[in-house]
């Protein structure tokens, strides 16, 4: 079983302390690194002067954190893609890609808030959701395009590459059929491709039946975060069934998945609660504002006005919290369940104080990961 970190940077009321934020998250990244964690990930968003969410750009975050690390392979859950050039994310994924060693897993997402969405690329508004979803869906494919080919060029409904009619005329580089004609521009070349050939594993936020059928069929891996057990086992079969079609081979349960569970361990369930209550429950507060609580639905469960968000409502449902033999039985749970292959920790959230948030990594690495593992690596 694989274990990672998933690290969405939030300090509410220290955002004139983000140098030292970083810090932390370095410190944490580290720690990851030498426990043996397969990876972590990073976040993107942007305008968050509330300081919930305050990474605005997870392939530096990625850059920085690879630069001090040796082994721990660098994700970004997500790269809102539609937020970005396509040509700019491809070359700096790249970048990433031959900076760390080929160690880059590519995560990307559509978007979710319109205070970003429309002050970055309008064209992503999320009240357009069949656009978002073109937009979201040509862009994925220029990077496959750009990352996979020497030269390479696209025509679709929102971006063309390369611009129509760019003339090239330089002695140190000659006009070749590879990428002219008559003098004009026909393709363009990424430099520098990525170190992983063709291009590195992509992963995609997913949940709606939509999107899990979309991904599975294009063979880009899925992460999940919220819903409950008994809600995720028709997601992931959903998922295998349409990945075994598609590839024309037969994966196995929880093959291909990644699951971002909210994870915390203390000495005592009390003390772990106590640690971790306020910060969790920050998050949720947060982003279910917009999203409301209808993932966090059992199978078959109605949404109702008497569904109201509390901590005693998610611990039931999705969190990890306790002491290690607790989390551990919740893992064993997911692991039969689900046959798990891939968990996403999600320790750090907004408010948590740093010193509780290494001591449960600490608990973790030594009291619970080894129990899945063998050894903790």
């Amino acid at each position: 079983m694989r274990f990672s970190i998933f690290h969405n940077l939030g300090a509410p009321g220290r955002l004139d302390d983000y140098a030292q934020v970083m810090n932390e998250a370095r410190e944490f990244a580290r720690a990851a690194d030498e426990g043996g964690y397969w990876s972590i990930w990073y976040t993107e968003h942007h305008f968050g002067h509330e300081g919930f969410e305050i990474t605005a750009n997870p392939v530096l975050m990625g850059a920085d954190i690879a630069a001090r690390t040796s082994r721990i392979r660098i994700g970004q859950a997500a790269n809102i893609a539609t937020f970005w050039h396509p040509l700019r994310l491809a070359e700096d994924i790249a970048f990433l890609d031959q900076a760390s060693g080929g160690r880059v897993e590519v995560g990307l997402g559509r978007g979710l808030y319109g205070r970003e969405a429309l002050n970055l690329n309008s064209l992503a508004d999320p009240r357009d959701q069949e656009q978002n979803r073109a937009l979201y869906e040509e862009t994925v494919e220029i990077l496959k395009k750009a990352w996979s080919n020497e030269f390479f060029e696209h025509s679709g409904q929102f971006y063309t590459f390369p611009e129509p009619g760019v003339k090239w005329n330089h002695p140190m580089s000659p006009a070749t059929p590879e990428y002219t004609s008559d003098g004009v521009i026909t393709k363009l070349a990424v430099t520098p491709r990525p170190f992983q050939r063709p291009h590195p594993p992509l992963w995609q936020v997913i949940d709606s039946p939509r999107s899990i059928v979309s991904a599975a069929k294009q063979g880009v891996q899925g992460l999940f975060w919220m819903p409950p057990v008994s809600a995720l086992k028709d997601r992931f079969a959903l998922y295998r069934d349409t990945a075994s079609e598609a590839s024309g081979r037969e994966y196995a349960l929880g093959e291909g998945i990644g699951l971002v569970r909210d994870v915390f361990v203390a000495d005592t369930m009390e003390q772990a609660r106590a640690r971790f209550e306020e910060a969790v429950m920050t998050s949720y507060q947060w982003i279910l504002h917009f999203r409301g609580l209808g993932n966090l639905m059992e199978a078959g469960e109605e949404l109702t006005p008497d569904h109201r968000l509390s901590y005693d409502f998610l611990a039931d449902r999705n969190l990890l919290v306790g002491t290690p033999d607790y989390v551990a039985e919740k893992i064993s749970e997911l692991r039969s369940e689900l046959n798990l292959e891939h968990l996403l920790l999600w320790t750090t959230h907004p408010g948590l104080e740093h010193r509780h948030a290494m001591r449960s990594l600490e608990l973790f690495t030594e009291k619970v990961m080894p129990r899945f593992t063998g050894s903790g690596s």
